[in-house]
């Protein structure tokens, strides 16, 4: 799993939570992404298992994190489609992000 230094200091989940959500994303990643495409630097393209469970589990995520990171938009499509998009100033965070999907 890759280290929590993307992590802006405008994130307010506490610092002590922040290995423990990366740990959510890294597991939900390493189960259940297909290579991640990135589609331009303030966009990220996966497609995850087309599970009810997993597709529950990434949702109820990318909800948690958008109430303490604001600058992410999750975006669900059909067939487990999922597009990541961040403010130009947070591509760092994306990078990070990315990171973990590989």
């Amino acid at each position: 799993m890759d280290n929590a230094s993307f992590i802006p200091d405008s994130c307010t989940l506490p610092s002590a939570d922040r290995p423990l959500r990366l740990a959510e994303f890294a597991d939900l990643f390493a189960r259940s992404a297909r290579q991640p495409d990135r589609v331009s630097p303030t966009r990220l393209r996966l497609t995850l298992e087309d599970d009810p469970a997993v597709l529950a589990t990434a949702r109820d995520l990318a909800a948690r994190e958008t109430a303490c990171c604001g600058f992410f938009t999750f975006t669900f499509g059909d067939g487990g489609a999922l597009t990541v998009d961040v403010w130009p100033a947070q591509a760092p965070v994306l990078d990070g992000l990315e990171r973990l999907a590989r």
